[in-house]
Formats: C-alpha cells, sequence, structure tokens
C-alpha cells in the first residue's frame, strides 16, 4: 500500500541524521498481521528465504531485465558510475559502532550494499549513472497494536539524466513492481514459519552494543 512521504520523513528513524540531502521518493507499506515489536530480522529472514528473484512476476523480471540491459548498453552501471567512485558511500557518515552493525562482504543476491541494521531499520544504497538510491525497511507501529514493514526509496538523481529517469519509471514502479513486491514480501510474512523451518535466521547483520534502536 502506498503511503504519503510523511509516514516516513516523520518517523524518527536513524537514517535522517545521514542522508538529509536525499528526497524520499517513494513510501510503501507491507502487511503483516500478528506482528510484534521484536519481529523485524524475522521478517527480513522471511524475504531473503522466500523473496528471489525467481519468484518475481514475468512483468517484474521482463522489466528488470530490460532495464540492465539498457544499462549494459549505456553504460549506466559500471564501476567507475557506482559507489566509491561516482558517489561516495553513506557508509562514510556513519559512526564507527553502526557501520560495525553489518557485513558487507556478504552476498545476498541483491543489487545494494548494506549500509546499517537496527532493530528497527535496515538500509541499503545502489549507485549508477542516473540515480544514487537508498533503499530503507523500517518496522513501524500500526493503529490497531502491531507491526509492519515499511519501505521507503531515497534518492539523488544525477543531473537532468537522473531526474528524467525517475520520472519515466515511476509509472512502472507504482504499478507493477511495488505491488508485486508487496504480494511477495507479504506472502513471506505469511510462510515465514516455513521459510525459516530449517532454522534460518537473518543474515548480514552485525549487532554492536553500541547501535541502539530508534
Amino acid at each position: 500500500m502506498r503511503l504519503p512521504r510523511s509516514a516516513h520523513t516523520r518517523r524518527p528513524w536513524r537514517v535522517h541524521e545521514f542522508a538529509p540531502d536525499f528526497r524520499t521518493e517513494d513510501v510503501w507499506a507491507f502487511r503483516t498481521p500478528g506482528a510484534g515489536p521484536e519481529d523485524f530480522d524475522v521478517m527480513l529472514a522471511a524475504m531473503r528465504a522466500g523473496g528471489g528473484s525467481a519468484r518475481q512476476s514475468r512483468a517484474t523480471r521482463f522489466l528488470f531485465a530490460v532495464r540492465w540491459k539498457l544499462g549494459a548498453l549505456l553504460g549506466w552501471d559500471g564501476a567507475a558510475a557506482g559507489l566509491g567512485t561516482r558517489v561516495r558511500s553513506l557508509r562514510e557518515r556513519l559512526p564507527r559502532e553502526l557501520a560495525d552493525t553489518v557485513d558487507t562482504g556478504e552476498p545476498d543476491g541483491l543489487p545494494f550494499t548494506p549500509v546499517y541494521r537496527l532493530p528497527d531499520e535496515d538500509v541499503r544504497e545502489l549507485a549508477n549513472r542516473t540515480v544514487h538510491t537508498l533503499m530503507h525497511l523500517g518496522w513501524a507501529p500500526t493503529g490497531d497494536g502491531g507491526h509492519e514493514l515499511r519501505m521507503a526509496v531515497l534518492v539523488k538523481p544525477n543531473g537532468l539524466l537522473g531526474r528524467c529517469y525517475l520520472l519515466l519509471i515511476a509509472p512502472l514502479r507504482h504499478l507493477i513492481v511495488y505491488p508485486a513486491v508487496t504480494r511477495q514480501w507479504e506472502q513471506a510474512w505469511r510462510d515465514r514459519r516455513l521459510l525459516l523451518a530449517d532454522g534460518a535466521g537473518p543474515v548480514g547483520s552485525r549487532r554492536s552494543s553500541g547501535a541502539g534502536g530508534s
């Protein structure tokens, strides 16, 4: 479900401290009935176990295939356009205890690089020739006493090319990609006991005693 930008900007997320120059582009909510305040790690683990690209809709897989092909032809995704070259990683702005909450060298099949993890936040980033993007996943209370997953996409477009690119893909995100991701992630929550029955737990996280929640 799409939410107003204020649903992200008014929450006391730590990301606001480190990314004031990023614009909140999209905010989306994912229903997790029965979830409690301590279930964020369970949700992330279920998403990883049940949210691979093979389970994406055909339309979503097609769109991403076209995007990666176009990026290869136009040189959007080369090393010179990414993190540490065209732009500095958001991790360079973090205090040491927050940077140590994730292992950036652990592969998880996603194009995003982990930035930090807290009990109610997970932040990842991606940079290319068009944009520097942050994907913020947050665990937020609902009005009925439960909790839900919220995703905010924060962006820094790269000049006119980046602004035009974001305008062009906005309808595709809202009409195809996000609804498909919603179905996938909400199903992962419903199937969490089956998906995690083998004991698979949260990954990519290094909790340090100095990094508290927001």
